[in-house]
């Protein structure tokens, strides 16, 4: 591929990511200060937010439906990425005039459906990625996906603090659909390649998940993304709590943490690259840990400044490592499928750490929920001689 092709791929992934981040920008920084300034509690946010996954745990559907189906002989990707990004700005739309603390369960109804889109888009997303992407690239590609997603939550939760506090919620949700239109240009611009007999679906490429090793990466999946994700969505929460921030100051705070993933992200891609998958799977430990420990005992307001880009650093670092890491397992003939698969799990880590962080949260106090999941994060270690046992690996 030429340079200019190759600088195009990167940056659509980006923009795709980048829109993602947006809503997860939100997500992060102010659907939970939303949710309680509508009279709500941590515990229907978390009932709220393991709903909202839902789409992500049954993306292996998207994924089968993109590796089979070539819709309208218009692709295996590109038409299911746009078809996506449209229900995202739809529900965007829709959202904007309802009330939570009124309305929960339509609420909650609306932002499953605008994760199913998300989601959609997601899948067909990454498939686009394995397809047309060389395994030297991958690691880089991973920087950009993540780093992109993260500065758009940056852009978001910068953004969306001060539209929400100067001229209310509903601007925020029309802002988020506008920003969802963003990556559409771009895709109409990458070609996909013409899928050939290795990599046409194939269900006997399934066997795959008999594999220890792959075992070993979902469930090491799992748990990291129970942990970085449910103990996120507790940090503005925690620091409202101790410190008494407005909502602009949250959002500051999480974009604070979004450049901190921005250098995780790609931090993680070059210790991948210099030093292999183990090293760079260790070193997430080493930083979510103390990360987390530093988070439920910050003892100033400017220290939490550096408690939120510290934790950043270590969710973009972890982000980046395991999907990399998971790329490196998947079959070509069900790219999308197996890859779904694994990030399908991760999902359901996310919507247990969600749920669990929302009720810890609210019987046990934010500290004792860093605590616990600073804890839980060494759980990936007994899985590190299957996982690795393959020299270079």
């Amino acid at each position: 591929m030429t340079s200019q092709n190759k600088s195009l791929r990167f940056s659509m992934f980006a923009l795709l990511y980048f829109t993602q981040g947006t809503i997860l920008g939100y997500f992060a920084s102010l659907n939970a200060l939303y949710m309680l300034d509508s009279g709500l509690d941590m515990g229907k946010v978390g009932i709220f937010s393991s709903i909202a996954l839902i789409p992500f745990v049954i993306k292996i559907f998207f994924g089968m439906l993109s590796d089979r189906v070539n819709l309208m002989k218009l692709g295996h990707r590109r038409p299911y990425i746009v078809i996506g990004l449209l229900v995202q700005f739809i529900c965007l739309l829709l959202v904007a005039n309802i009330n939570p603390g009124q309305h929960y369960w339509t609420y909650v109804a609306l932002a499953f459906l605008l994760q199913l889109g998300m989601a959609f888009y997601d899948t067909c997303t990454d498939g686009l990625a394995l397809d047309i992407t060389p395994q030297n690239e991958r690691g880089i590609l991973q920087g950009f996906m993540v780093g992109g997603r993260s500065i758009g939550v940056i852009v978001a939760a910068s953004a969306a603090g001060f539209i929400a506090q100067r001229m209310g919620w509903s601007s925020v949700f029309y802002f988020l659909a506008i920003l969802t239109l963003i990556p559409l240009p771009l895709i109409f611009s990458i070609k996909e390649i013409t899928r050939t007999p290795d990599m046409r679906f194939n269900w006997s490429a399934f066997k795959a998940f008999k594999n220890k090793q792959v075992i070993a990466a979902a469930v090491v999946g799992l748990i990291v993304f129970l942990v970085i994700v449910g103990a996120n969505q507790n940090v503005n929460p925690h620091l409202t709590n101790r410190f008494n921030i407005d909502l602009s100051t949250a959002g500051l705070v999480t974009t604070v943490w979004g450049i901190g993933c921005v250098a995780g992200a790609f931090l993680g891609g070059i210790v991948m690259d210099k030093t292999g998958n183990r090293n760079a799977l260790l070193l997430s430990l080493i930083l979510v840990v103390p990360a987390l420990v530093f988070l439920a005992f910050v003892p100033t307001k400017p220290l939490m400044w550096a408690a939120a880009v510290f934790f950043g650093l270590a969710y973009g670092l972890s982000q980046a490592v395991y999907f990399a890491l998971a790329m490196k397992y998947t079959q070509p003939s069900i790219a999308a499928s197996m890859y779904s698969i694994l990030m399908a799990v991760t999902n359901i880590g996310q919507g247990i750490g969600l749920g669990l962080a929302g009720g810890l949260a609210k019987s046990s106090g934010f500290p004792v929920v860093f605590l616990l999941f600073g804890g839980l994060m060494f759980l990936i270690l007994p899985f590190f001689p299957v996982l690795f046992r393959k020299k270079g690996a």
